[in-house]
């Protein structure tokens, strides 16, 4: 009873006009666990959502998710394996007992109630940038802890609190053939580049972008066989590092900017997606136990 009734109350959202529907981004911000679907992404990292999708551990061997409040350590299966793997890496740095993960994905995925733009389809996931000393953390600590910035003058160079591990860490993260792409601070891609004295192929993956420097973004692949997951486009060919010191002149130097056109019609605002933006398997998602 209870799912017809849910079943009739998406089909009559989706019946609405646009600008009377539910945000889609409260709908899926309300639920509290994963779909009881096999397990698979729909759309792209902005605009889809996820069944199946599981829960990473609140504490392991090597790792703890933080700001627990939020719920946001959702994922596809493949994500919460490599965060696992890739922390065991990280403990073997010097210093570092593993990782701290930020967002992964609410627990269906879809648009947040605040944050992120992507983040959607339980493919992305944020890294702290802070060493992680201790796994012990209580769930009030992990609300008030802090990472660690590690940007100077603006984003163009890394400070004091870069270290050969951030490297290492990055660095085995975009070697992972899950790995599509990894968004870090211009400064810290340039660092890298400098520093690499063996194969370079993997700096391909590293792209500049704007903030992430308390933290480094993780976005995996489409697994294979997901045909309802779309896949970005993949990085430009070469190491990227031109274009990283590129946008770290820029920061310097920043360009003069374009003269407005006064005949250009005013920018409009950006329009909160409905359930009926998204792809259409997830309304199932949505309403699934």
């Amino acid at each position: 009873m209870l799912t017809r009734l849910f079943t009739l109350l998406v089909a009559a959202a989706l019946a609405l006009p646009v600008s009377a529907a539910p945000l889609a981004k409260e709908q899926f911000g309300a639920k509290a666990t994963g779909s009881r679907q096999a397990p698979e992404p729909f759309g792209s990292y902005s605009k889809g959502c996820v069944a199946g999708a599981v829960q990473l551990p609140e504490t392991g061997p090597t790792w703890q998710a933080m700001r627990l409040s939020r719920n946001r350590n959702w994922g596809h299966p493949e994500t919460i394996d490599f965060i696992q793997d890739l922390s065991r890496e990280a403990a073997r740095q010097p210093g570092w007992n593993g990782l701290y993960i930020g967002d992964i994905s609410q627990p269906r995925g879809g648009p947040m109630l605040s944050g992120h733009r992507s983040h959607q389809i339980g493919l992305d996931v944020d890294i702290w940038m802070l060493p992680t000393s201790r796994l012990n953390l209580s769930r009030q600590q992990r609300e008030s802890i802090s990472s660690v910035s590690l940007r100077r003058a603006g984003g163009a160079y890394v400070n004091n609190s870069w270290s050969r591990a951030h490297h290492e860490i990055i660095k085995a993260a975009a070697k992972d053939r899950r790995v599509a792409r990894i968004f870090v601070f211009p400064g810290a891609k340039v660092q890298m580049c400098n520093d690499e004295r063996g194969n370079r192929r993997y700096l391909r993956k590293i792209r500049p972008w704007y903030g992430h420097h308390y933290h480094f973004h993780v976005r995996l692949s489409c697994p294979r066989g997901m045909r309802g997951c779309v896949d970005q486009d993949p990085p430009p060919r070469g190491d990227g590092c031109a274009e990283a010191e590129q946008w770290v002149r820029n920061i310097l130097n920043p360009p003069p900017p374009k003269k407005a056109d006064p005949n250009a019609p005013k920018p409009q605002p950006r329009r909160e997606y409905v359930l009926a933006d998204l792809p259409g398997q997830c309304a199932s998602v949505l309403r699934s136990n």
